[in-house]
């Protein structure tokens, strides 16, 4: 109660002490001077909670409006999503609880379907989160200090990866000279295996940081995880590199590879059918075991008169080291020597999976053995002498 009171008796005080500072007196002018020195001291002291207020800048009030109508416009278009979502549902008979991605995808291309040829151009149905770029959240406090201590990089997010990178590297080397000095070799069986696998593309790793990188920032993020993965004791690491890593192919969308089936003579075999490459079609038989023939429309190898051809033929025998080891039956007709010679390539290829592992597949794919070939002839066009050779121009 005693505190409660002086502190009324300053405010009054305080309040006397400003009105006479306010008044034009004969007052000399340093006495005048000091009061008013003294009046504003006490206000300061007496009112602490005009300062405990915090002011809120123009900025940060902008910020906080565009975010919320950003909440407001995403919630708008979680809602229509759904919306949409259980229309499609009910279209193709399908319960909306458990209706994926992959359903919607598959519903849109059967009502709607699209003869374009650009993905990006057919109609489609996307989460909003997909769809919309992602915004970086508020990096700063409403009195203006920053949250991250990387803030004033001009890109925390990113300079805050290579920092985590850089810390998973010394604490592998650290861990690396502790086994040395024990005399503790690593394990080759451990080594962390990315075949398959790549570091993240730029375009990538920008939606993932919600910024913007230079070339040479890029490069240095590559080399710094490649730097990482060589360690010997990369297994440690193994949840943190793979968050940084792509699959050069979706596995969940692999075509599902044939098995073998058991002939008269009691060997495995494999056919592809609609072997294609420019207009020439061909069907391929991969019998295994067998002595390396080679049977080409009741011919053998020679049925090739030119060397490329042959060697186109024999590419992937080589490449999967079933060369003298499987026979090779393929019916073929249309287009010439290179097209004929790279459609059963193609379906030796795509027979030779059934008979190798998991690895040989993957190499197999990375060398472009089991993508089709759809380059065609360029027509020629009119006005010119060929498809892209022009006539010879005469000024007269």
């Amino acid at each position: 109660m005693a505190l409660r009171v002086f502190g009324l008796n300053l405010v009054k005080t305080n309040r006397n002490l400003l009105q006479n500072a306010c008044k034009p007196t004969a007052m000399p002018a340093g006495q005048a001077v000091a009061a008013a020195s003294y009046a504003t001291e006490v206000t300061v002291h007496a009112t602490p909670a005009a300062i405990q207020k915090q002011k809120v800048s123009k900025a940060m009030k902008a910020y906080l409006t565009r975010a919320t109508e950003h909440d407001e416009f995403m919630k708008t278009q979680h809602l229509e999503f759904q919306i949409g979502k259980r229309h499609l549902a009910n279209m193709m008979g399908a319960d909306a609880e458990t209706f994926t991605q992959e359903d919607i995808n598959e519903a849109i291309s059967y009502l709607f379907p699209s003869g374009l040829y650009d993905p990006k151009a057919r109609p489609a149905m996307k989460t909003p989160e997909e769809v919309f770029p992602a915004r970086k959240a508020a990096e700063f406090d409403e009195t203006g200090r920053p949250f991250h201590s990387m803030f004033y990089t001009g890109k925390p997010n990113f300079f805050q990866l290579l920092h985590e990178v850089v810390e998973e590297t010394n604490k592998l080397y650290e861990l690396e000279e502790r086994m040395l000095r024990r005399g503790i070799k690593p394990d080759e069986n451990q080594k962390l295996e990315i075949a398959g696998f790549q570091v993240l593309p730029k375009d990538q790793l920008e939606r993932l940081l919600v910024e913007s990188i230079a070339d040479i920032e890029f490069t240095n993020f590559s080399n710094t995880m490649d730097r990482l993965i060589a360690s010997p004791y990369s297994y440690k690491s193994k949840a943190f590199i793979e968050r940084y890593l792509k699959p050069l192919m979706d596995q969940s969308k692999q075509l599902e590879i044939p098995k073998p089936k058991i002939d008269e003579q009691g060997r495995q075999y494999i056919t592809t059918y609609e072997c294609l490459r420019k207009t020439a079609r061909a069907d391929v038989t991969v019998r295994m075991p067998g002595t390396g023939k080679i049977t080409i429309n009741g011919q053998d190898i020679s049925y090739f008169e030119d060397e490329n051809s042959r060697e186109q033929l024999l590419f992937p025998l080589n490449y999967s080291e079933l060369l003298g080891k499987v026979d090779v039956e393929a019916n073929v007709e249309g287009g010439g020597p290179s097209g004929q010679s790279g459609a059963i390539r193609w379906g030796i290829a795509m027979c030779l999976r059934s008979f190798v592992d998991q690895e040989m597949i993957e190499s197999m794919r990375l060398v472009g053995l089991l993508t089709r070939d759809y380059r065609r002839r360029e027509r020629k066009k009119f006005g010119q002498e060929g498809a892209r050779r022009k006539y010879t121009w005469k000024k007269r």
